[in-house]
């Protein structure tokens, strides 16, 4: 596809995502796409991964489901793209459907109410932040809930804004799908744990190949972000990324965790408990484990939206670029 064309349809969709969402209404009626893609992998998981298999089979059915899921949803954002362009006010139409598949207001809502919850009390706080991470919420104090809140939008940006805005640029409609699409495979088995060790390791393969990209330019944009906001330091973001992001237990989080980290003069990620479980990790930052609280959520999401910011403009310079030759 052209890129003046798939970087114009990424702009329209950041921007309408921003200004609106996805309506609650629409989701108690149909659901969402990603629910959608959910629902089939749900289906894979039961069907072709069978606890009696080995190792290598399981491993094998694994790499067949991602293809099977991947083959529907690309299959299907290239007939709805074609279907729809052919329509009068069909680039609009291909637009809004993208657009359902990036986060940028749901994500700052979701932390929002992190911070609002903690205002309340401990105990708002813990049910607000159980939505967004899967740590277990009733083993966080006051500071294990803020950092989880944080970790999670500096994740969350890079994973559910920068990547699929990636790759809907690169490739419209069928390359936002297929991002969402693996993404989504990921989160539900690209897990270590008995069942999806094999089943899913194809799924958390591919995931970390094709959110490469889209960490590096999350952590670029969070440390640009950093130039722009009173109080952050884009040095100390920098910094940060060069000397703690390759410690991180993930090979794409540790980007923009880190960068947001620095910047704040936070310390982020480093042992938690996950389903009872001590996981270690890397810490990033060198803010020390002082005690976060709920307006450092709120420095966090002051930088995140000068982020998000940059990378509408970044989208929008491209396109007017291409358009322009």
């Amino acid at each position: 596809m052209a890129p003046e064309l798939t970087l114009g349809l990424t702009l329209v969709a950041l921007l309408f995502e921003a200004a609106f969402g996805y309506p609650a209404l629409l989701v108690a009626r149909i659901g969402h796409p990603v629910m959608w893609a959910g629902g089939l992998i749900g289906c894979l998981d039961r069907h072709l991964n069978r606890d009696r298999d080995p190792a290598w089979r399981r491993k094998i059915a694994g790499i067949a489901a991602l293809l099977v899921l991947l083959a529907l949803c690309v299959g299907m954002g290239i007939l709805a793209q074609r279907a729809l362009l052919a329509l009068p006010f069909g680039f609009l139409a291909v637009a809004l459907l993208g657009s359902t598949l990036l986060a940028q207001r749901s994500l700052y809502e979701h932390v929002a109410r992190v911070a609002e919850g903690l205002d309340a009390g401990l105990a708002e706080g813990r049910a607000a932040v159980s939505m967004i991470v899967g740590r277990d919420p009733d083993a966080l104090d006051e500071a294990g809930v803020s950092r989880a809140a944080i970790e999670s939008l500096a994740e969350n940006f890079s994973d559910g804004i920068v990547a699929p805005a990636l790759w809907m640029a690169i490739g419209g409609l069928p390359g936002i799908c297929l991002y969402k699409a693996a993404n989504t495979a990921d989160s539900m088995i690209g897990h270590r744990t008995p069942r999806h060790n094999d089943f899913g390791w194809a799924a958390a393969r591919f995931d970390d190949v094709i959110n490469l990209p889209a960490s590096r330019l999350a952590g670029w944009l969070m440390i640009a972000a950093a130039l722009l906001m009173p109080g952050a330091s884009a040095r100390q973001a920098w910094r940060a990324v060069r000397r703690d992001a390759r410690f991180h237990k993930s090979p794409n989080a540790g980007w923009p965790e880190a960068a947001l980290a620095g910047a704040l003069g936070l310390a982020l990620a480093g042992p938690r408990v996950y389903h009872g479980q001590l996981v270690t990790d890397g810490t990033m930052g060198t803010g020390g484990r002082r005690a976060c609280t709920a307006e450092d959520i709120r420095r966090a999401l002051a930088l995140y939206r000068i982020a998000d910011a940059l990378l509408i403009a970044l989208v929008a310079a491209g396109a007017a670029a291409f358009w322009a030759m």
